[in-house]
């Protein structure tokens, strides 16, 4: 009875599409069978939930598609792709959205009930459709837990790239048993998300891409442009991107502004100092160590803990905290504790970010994707900046990953930028750490019938951010980015620094 009454709102609101025929005898869109199952094209799906942080699931429809590892080799060894439906609030249109994660090594189905609230206008009259990139999530997921924060912090012995060396090769052949790693790349994805389109029965699709998912929203408009309605590209990844070649230059942009707010507002300057100057000093000593054991408490598991202070759990913090201004708002605070050689919230706030963090990306798909399309480009002065925190350690480690692991092709114009009359839509913070507003400006620059907003002293992934849900639907909607108004957005603004262990001073 529960299924079934689940799904009496969807058949209501889709029946009157489902009449149609699709020209062979099948239905389109999706309906239900005399049993309660739902049917979309050729796929049957089951009733499923989504977990959401807090506890609050996304409930949806689930299937799975098995999909030939090599395109090109349909005869060999399949996976199976996870996928689902996440249905519309009334009668839809027979173009759905695509929601395309980010990472590179992001679930679709996990992230989704995070931005959930970001769809809610658009899903007024379209499903909103989720495929799990193959390597992660539920579709062969492609994990190397030994990278996980806590396994590198847990031995001082892994911060050399050799230890990272030895970990990757453990990892590759650990997932070679199963799985040919050269047919995880943004272009096998890009495959799959068109196997499913057909398999649906959809004309054509509206891709949502965020992050990395941006990069291959991009790469499926250029390749398939006739069954392509609207783009949105959320924190934009442009194709003449180098994964991981600017961060460290981006990040240091991104808290110089944000230190810069700190200098301005008389109240954090004075209780907690300039934030610029502490982290020099906190750097200095992290990396000279000889640092004695913290005892503090776990944030997540509210046990005691003991570790050693490094300069890895700085990295780590100040990588993530700058992704949202409302996080990095906090960190005047952290650095002011640390050079006081108060070390308990830094590491209780790296180790909270590294638990979050460990299960939701697929490091192994992230090393095909990015060994197989950027590593060939790094020269060996890039991210090379002594003078920034994150200096050349992301891309000396990834250089010297990427020779150990398996490489795919990449296709022959995937450094073009993406051209033609597509209608499209970019959207970017203000202080994104990753996906600096240039980038954006760089996608939009020669495509007639694109807009490139600007949320004002916001983050990273600001879909849900303010009035941008609302704008997001009017596009898919119309899709004209022209005619949007955007002047809501002006009303944003990023959170004040702290000024002390209480927050922000009015």
């Amino acid at each position: 009875m529960k299924r079934l009454q689940y799904l009496l709102p969807l058949v209501a609101g889709t029946l009157l599409l489902a009449s149609c025929d699709g020209g062979d005898g099948r239905q389109a869109g999706p309906h239900a069978d005399a049993q309660g199952r739902l049917h979309y094209g050729e796929l049957a799906f089951e009733p499923c939930s989504l977990p959401a942080p807090g506890g609050n699931a996304v409930e949806a429809q689930c299937t799975t598609l098995e999909v030939p590892e090599n395109h090109d080799a349909p005869d060999g060894r399949s996976i199976a792709l996870a996928i689902a439906l996440v249905p519309a609030k009334g009668m839809a249109e027979a173009d759905p959205i695509y929601m395309i994660a980010g990472g590179p090594g992001q679930s679709a189905l996990e992230s989704y009930p995070q931005i959930e609230r970001a769809f809610s206008d658009a899903r007024r009259n379209r499903h909103v459709v989720l495929i799990d990139a193959r390597g992660t999530g539920g579709s062969n997921p492609l994990h190397c837990p030994d990278f996980s924060d806590e396994e590198m912090l847990a031995d001082p012995g892994n911060d050399s790239i050799e230890a990272m060396v030895r970990l990757t090769e453990a990892c590759r052949d650990r997932l070679q048993q199963s799985s040919d790693l050269r047919f995880y790349t943004t272009g096998d994805h890009v495959r799959d998300l068109e196997l499913v389109r057909g398999k649906l029965g959809a004309p054509r699709i509206n891709l949502v891409g965020v992050s990395y998912g941006t990069r291959v929203a991009q790469q499926y408009a250029a390749t398939y442009p006739q069954h392509t309605r609207a783009v949105v590209l959320d924190s934009v990844v442009p194709n003449s991107l180098v994964l991981g070649r600017d961060h460290a230059r981006n990040l240091e942009d991104a808290l110089d502004a944000q230190f810069q707010r700190c200098r301005a507002n008389e109240a954090c300057l004075t209780n907690l100092g300039d934030p610029r100057q502490q982290l020099v000093l906190v750097r200095e000593r992290l990396q000279a160590g000889g640092i004695a054991p913290v005892r503090y408490r776990d944030p997540v598991s509210g046990e005691w803990r003991e570790e050693v202070p490094r300069y890895m759990h700085l990295v780590g913090l100040l990588r993530m905290y700058a992704y949202q201004p409302s996080m990095a708002a906090t960190l005047p605070l952290v650095l002011h504790e640390a050079s006081q050689q108060r070390y308990e919230s830094l590491l209780a706030q790296s180790r909270m970010l590294s638990v979050q963090m460990s299960d939701a990306m697929a490091m192994g798909m992230g090393l095909s994707v990015s060994c197989s399309e950027d590593a060939a480009e790094f020269g060996e002065d890039d991210g090379g900046d002594d003078a920034t925190v994150l200096g050349a350690v992301l891309t000396d480690t990834l250089r010297a990953q990427c020779e150990v692991w398996p490489r795919g092709a990449r296709a022959e114009r995937f450094r073009e930028p993406l051209a033609g009359d597509v209608p499209l839509l970019a959207v970017s913070g203000e202080y994104d750490p990753v996906t600096p507003p240039r980038y954006g400006d760089e996608v939009v620059e020669g495509l007639p019938n694109a807009r490139h907003l600007v949320l004002p002293g916001q983050g990273h992934s600001v879909l849900g951010t303010g009035c941008m849900p609302k704008l997001f639907a009017q596009f898919i909607e119309t899709a004209d980015a022209g005619s949007l108004d955007a002047q809501c957005l002006e009303r944003l603004s990023a959170q004040p620094p702290f000024a002390g262990n209480y927050g922000w001073e009015p």
